[in-house]
């Protein structure tokens, strides 16, 4: 084995300090020293998974690897099983909480799956790493990307430009996850072919998606109307994500949030999973771990 990089190095270190095992390199040998062999067994397992990885390929990341082996050292998971591979120069992506590896695996076993949470615990982003996937997989045909035009009181009608540069802000968050996944001109080209859709929610109405991988993102800005004719479009070997945050709902204050209300609605059926996200799922700077927690302070009193 080669000298250890960052990454690799850290991930190793973590194991040590979480897992209480000793890790020590002798030439091109791993050495792995504990009293417990449950937990030297889940060491083991880690580390060649990471060499694993790292033939393969990917150009694993200190803070992507890191997480990851919190992420699974206290279960014994295996690190390969939660990567997600994606036609992308960054070529994988790692869920980096437990509760984002339950929702990628409640993803891989779900036709239905919504994720609640707030902003920034990675809802959106690995609901797209997952459709990409599936779609170099050949396990869909198409993905389809929507949201509802509705945020923070704004209306489209009031904005510059024809409908589509009207629309474009709304889904900018969807194409800029799409662009971390596939490059632009891949991404272009499933476009021009009717493969890639990413439009505004009001244009399922009516449609029937067959094969497909669909995300309704922003979720919370729908209304019960809404929901039930979203819901009501899945169409054979399709598949489903619903990302919000019920604690930003920008709909009129007589209106139903479609996401609050398909909490009690669709509760219990098989096929239909509910993952919830919290402050501590969050994966952006963090500062945003403690915004979203004062607001929680300033809400409750």
């Amino acid at each position: 084995m080669n000298v250890l990089n960052g990454a690799v190095s850290g991930a190793f270190k973590l194991i040590q300090d979480s897992l209480g095992v000793v890790i020590s390199l002798r030439g091109s040998t791993v050495i792995i020293d504990s009293d417990d062999i449950e937990k030297a067994k889940i060491a083991e397992k880690l580390v060649l998974d990471i060499y694993d990885l790292k033939r393969e390929g990917p150009n694993l990341k200190t803070n992507d690897i890191i997480q990851a082996v919190m992420n699974l050292n206290t279960n014994g998971g295996n690190l390969k099983n939660i990567i997600i591979p994606v036609p992308s120069k960054i070529k994988y992506v790692i869920p980096k909480t437990e509760t984002q590896r339950k929702y990628v695996e409640s993803i891989k076993h779900n036709d239905i799956v919504v994720g609640i949470g707030p902003a920034g615990t990675g809802k959106t982003y690995l609901a797209v790493a997952m459709a990409v996937a599936a779609y170099m997989k050949k396990e869909v045909s198409r993905i389809i990307l929507a949201r509802p035009a509705v945020e923070a009181g704004e209306r489209l009608g009031f904005l510059p430009g024809d409908i589509h540069e009207k629309i474009n802000p709304y889904l900018r968050p969807l194409y800029d996850a799409l662009f971390d996944m596939m490059d632009s001109d891949r991404v272009s080209l499933l476009i021009e072919r009717g493969v890639l859709e990413i439009a505004p929610l009001a244009y399922m109405r009516g449609r029937t998606l067959r094969d497909a991988f669909i995300i309704l993102d922003e979720a919370q800005n729908t209304t019960s109307e809404q929901m039930k004719m979203y819901l009501t479009r899945l169409g054979p070997e399709s598949r489903t994500v619903i990302t919000g945050d019920v604690t930003q709902v920008d709909l009129p204050r007589e209106r139903v949030s479609g996401l609050v209300e398909i909490e009690t609605i669709l509760r219990g059926i098989d096929g239909i999973e509910f993952v919830y996200f919290n402050e501590k799922d969050v994966v952006r700077h963090r500062l945003v771990k403690e915004i979203i927690k004062a607001y929680e302070k300033h809400e409750n009193h």
